[in-house]
Formats: structure tokens, C-alpha cells, sequence
């Protein structure tokens, strides 16, 4: 009779397998044998059979944020920058620290598939979350108390009052974060992207139409918006999991078990390195919104800075969705004990994402007065914004390097060493050089994103870049072996 994995083996061929008819497998001798464009062109394929999907997913879920955003901005000055503090800076520091706690499932479920060890997939992803509901309890003061802690930190009183109002009906989006971050990574890691792609434009079509409904015809205003985000966000995970636990994850999902309960520690500990990496990087330019609340016309400067940095976060879903193809293509063949392979995966990850950069990078500084126009009418806040395009041009470029860069750290499981990087270049570098060069030379909002990006990202980008260089990647695929084999000690293989 033939077994549970005979029976699927077909249909879920892994990344590492070692099959020259299957073009997702690694580079394995034989390819490393070939010339070097055909080379290029197989690991291309490879990565963007991530890649594609990706975007399109992370595109398709950041545009609710924008198509929020957008109704907000015609709503008000006020209501726009409410909105745009309460995603970017209490959503926003709730969501990098989530996303980064998450990010350990690109480590574990990528190193995992690449071994072949699949049911370990299922139990990790429920493991994370365990810990990341945890996380949410404990994030929720930031939520309850908006409004005060935003008044400490200098947001105008307007702004505050109605941050704190919404940031209180963004409590269902936040527990939404998660379920939805591991679960994503979960299907990612053994490469079911597809059903990423098309659960995201599902639920981006169903957004616009509740958020219309709730802002032009039933008048609920933002409340209305933050009720939408709230379903949508929902939306996407449950989409996710129906398709993971009807059958569409065979190998890897096999039921609620029990062993999500266990081995938490080990577990936790890579993940809060994860959790701290991601987190001082996505806090960062939370920051910066922050910072521009203290300088004079305040809410033109928050408005304008929130409208490139929606921009930015918009065009960064794809080196973002180059950052999880990284991740993805190393972790695996570092899993799968493939060092040369895993270098090559970098390097052409790097180069691809750089190129599109540069793209986006020259459309930025064509359509300069332009660009704001997406999100407000406001002669004044458009004009800011325009003055902020080169700043905006050169974000998108360095941006298009560094999440790749991270991506690698994440499928190598660096994350501990890239953290303490993070807070040296973010915190003791970018902010002081972002303050001298916004309040003491004053420069005002150009000087502080300007200090940030030079001293923080720019500074930051280098390092990760020289680690990559001198890494020696055999090594890394023999500790890989050694963390898989850790964590998989106590776990029973139900096939």
C-alpha cells in the first residue's frame, strides 16, 4: 500500500530536490558545471518563481494601507495624518516587531524543507503562533494609550486625539498579525506562492469595495476605514489557512498538535533575534514620522513625509519580495547542505533588486510633482513633498539593496549578529546625525531624513554587504545541519 508521502511526492516536489527535470531544484554539480549565463538563468528562474508572487501579494496587501490612506487624505489634513501616525507609528512599531518575530519561520521552515524534514513545518508555524499572540497581549497598552504617549512624544493635540481613536479600532488588525505573518512564511518557504498572490488581490478588491462603502455611503469615516483594515487583515489569514488545511499543504500541515507547546524556549530565543532585527530597522523610519512632529507646521511636514514614505513602503514590496526570495533560495540550500549554491542565490538576488532600483530611483525624480497627488489635494502638502523627492529617490535606491542583504541574514539565521549591526547604525549613528542635521544645522525635515538615511542606512547597508562578501558559506550549511538536528531532537515524524 503506499504511504502518505508516496502518495503526494509528485505534487510536492521540494526546492532541494536533487531532479535536473525539476527547474526549481538547486544549482547542483551539474549546473555548476555550466557556462556562466546559463547559470544566471536558472537561478532566475528559480528566484523569481518567488519573486513573482511575492510582489504581486505584498503589492496587492500594502495598497490597502494606501487605498486607507488615500480616502483619509480627502477627508482632512487632520484625518490624513491621523491615519498615517496610527499605521505607520503605532501599527507600525507593533508590526515590525511582530514581522521580526516572524521572520525566525523564514530560518527554520526554510532550513527545514530544504533537509526534507517537512513535518517540522506545521509545528514551527504553530509555535510562532503561540509566541506571537503572547506579544500582541503584551503591545497592547500601546494601542489603549495612543493618544497620551503620542502627546508626551509632541504630535500636535488634533492629530493625537484622533490617532488614539483610531489606533483603539486597529486592536482586531493587530491580532491579526499573528496568525497572518507565520502563516505566510509557512506557505512561502516551500515555495506556495501562488496562493499568496492570488488570496492577496481577493481580499485588496473586497478592502476598496468595504472601505468605499464605509466612508462615502454609510459616512463612518475613519472609524470606517480602521474597520475595514481590521477585516481585511483577517481576511488574508483565513484565506491563507483554508488553504493550507484543506489539503493544499499535505506534507507540511497535518493538524493542530500538541508539540506547539513545546521546545518554546529554543524557539523563542531565535525568534525575539528576529523579532529585535527587524523591528529597530522598521522602527526607524517610524521614528522619523515622530521627529517630524516637533518642527514647525507640523501637520504639512508629517503629511507631505507620510506621503513619501507610503511611496517608499509602496515600491518596497518589491525588494521585499526580493528580501523573502533570498531568504527562501538560501535558507533551502543551506538546508539541503548547498554553501556555493546559496552564494550564487545572493548575488543574483542582489544584482536583480539593484537594477529594479535604480528603475524606480529615475521615475521619482521624473514624475517629482507629481507623485503626492495620489493621496492629497493640498497645494501646500504637494509641494513638501515635491521638495522631498530627491530624499524619497535615493531611499528607494539604497532600499533596493539592503532588504536583500537582510533577506540572506534571515536565511542564514544571522539575526542576532545583524541586530546589534541595526542598533549601532540606526541609533547611535543615523538618529544623532538626523537630529544635528534637522534641529542644529536646521534644515528641518530634509535634514533629518537625510542624517537617517546616510548615517543609518546607508552606514548599515556597507557592513551587511562586507559580511556577505567574507561569509564562508560551507560553514554555514554545516551549522544549518546542526540547528536543524537541535530543534527536530524531540519531535516525532508522523509519516
Amino acid at each position: 500500500m503506499p504511504t502518505f508521502k508516496d502518495n503526494h511526492e509528485e505534487n510536492q516536489q521540494p526546492l532541494i530536490q536533487a531532479d535536473s527535470r525539476n527547474d526549481l531544484g538547486p544549482v547542483i554539480l551539474e549546473d555548476q558545471q555550466k557556462d556562466f549565463r546559463t547559470r544566471i538563468w536558472i537561478e532566475t528562474k528559480k528566484l523569481w518563481h518567488i519573486v513573482g508572487p511575492s510582489i504581486f501579494s505584498r503589492v496587492s496587501a500594502y495598497s490597502m494601507n494606501v487605498v486607507t490612506q488615500a480616502l483619509a487624505g480627502h477627508l482632512g489634513e487632520v484625518e490624513l495624518a491621523a491615519i498615517s501616525v496610527a499605521n505607520t507609528v503605532i501599527a507600525g512599531f507593533a508590526f515590525g516587531f511582530l514581522l521580526g518575530m516572524a521572520s525566525a519561520l523564514e530560518t527554520l521552515c526554510g532550513q527545514a524543507f530544504g533537509a526534507k524534514k517537512y513535518y517540522m513545518l506545521g509545528v514551527y508555524m504553530q509555535r510562532s503562533w503561540v509566541i506571537l499572540s503572547l506579544c500582541c497581549i503584551l503591545l497592547l497598552p500601546l494601542y489603549i494609550f495612543a493618544s497620551p504617549i503620542l502627546k508626551i512624544l509632541g504630535q500636535p493635540d488634533d492629530v493625537a486625539e484622533q490617532t488614539g481613536i483610531v489606533a483603539l479600532w486597529f486592536i482586531p488588525q493587530h491580532f491579526s498579525f499573528a496568525f497572518q505573518f507565520p502563516i505566510q512564511r509557512f506557505l512561502q518557504s516551500q515555495l506556495k506562492t501562488p496562493v499568496l498572490a492570488w488570496v492577496s488581490l481577493a481580499v485588496f478588491v473586497i478592502h476598496v469595495l468595504i472601505s468605499w462603502l464605509f466612508v462615502s455611503v454609510f459616512d463612518f469615516g475613519l472609524v470606517g476605514l480602521a474597520i475595514a483594515l481590521d477585516i481585511s487583515w483577517w481576511l488574508l489569514f483565513l484565506g491563507m489557512f483554508a488553504y493550507a488545511s484543506l489539503g493544499g499543504c499535505p506534507q507540511t500541515w497535518t493538524g493542530f498538535s500538541m508539540e506547539a507547546f513545546s521546545g518554546l524556549w529554543e524557539f523563542l530565543k531565535l525568534s525575539a533575534a528576529s523579532g529585535v532585527m527587524l523591528c529597530l530597522e522598521n522602527w526607524y523610519y517610524r521614528i522619523l514620522i515622530l521627529m517630524t512632529g516637533y518642527l514647525e507646521n507640523a501637520t504639512i511636514a508629517v503629511d507631505a513625509l507620510s506621503v513619501c514614505m507610503n511611496v517608499n513602503g509602496w515600491e518596497m514590496m518589491i525588494p521585499m519580495a526580493f528580501f523573502a526570495a533570498a531568504g527562501v533560495r538560501v535558507a533551502n540550500e543551506l538546508g539541503a547542505g548547498n554553501g556555493k549554491a546559496a552564494k550564487f542565490a545572493t548575488v543574483v538576488s542582489v544584482v536583480q533588486s539593484t537594477v529594479i532600483g535604480f528603475i524606480f530611483c529615475a521615475l521619482i525624480m521624473i514624475f517629482h510633482d507629481k507623485f503626492a497627488l495620489i493621496f492629497t489635494s493640498s497645494p501646500d502638502v504637494i509641494k513638501a513633498s515635491d521638495d522631498l523627492s530627491y530624499l524619497l529617490a535615493f531611499t528607494i535606491l539604497l532600499n533596493s539593496i539592503q532588504p536583500v542583504l537582510s533577506g540572506v541574514a534571515v536565511g542564514s539565521g544571522w539575526q542576532a549578529r545583524v541586530a546589534y549591526i541595526n542598533l549601532g547604525c540606526y541609533y547611535i549613528v543615523g538618529l544623532p546625525l538626523g537630529v544635528l542635521l534637522g534641529w542644529a544645522l536646521k534644515w528641518g525635515v530634509q535634514g533629518i531624513w537625510a542624517g537617517m538615511i546616510i548615517g543609518g542606512t546607508a552606514f548599515q547597508t556597507i557592513i551587511l554587504l562586507i559580511i556577505t562578501i567574507r561569509c564562508d558559506w560551507e560553514k554555514e550549511a554545516n551549522r544549518a545541519a546542526m540547528r536543524i538536528q537541535k530543534l527536530s531532537r524531540d519531535l516525532a515524524d508522523p509519516s
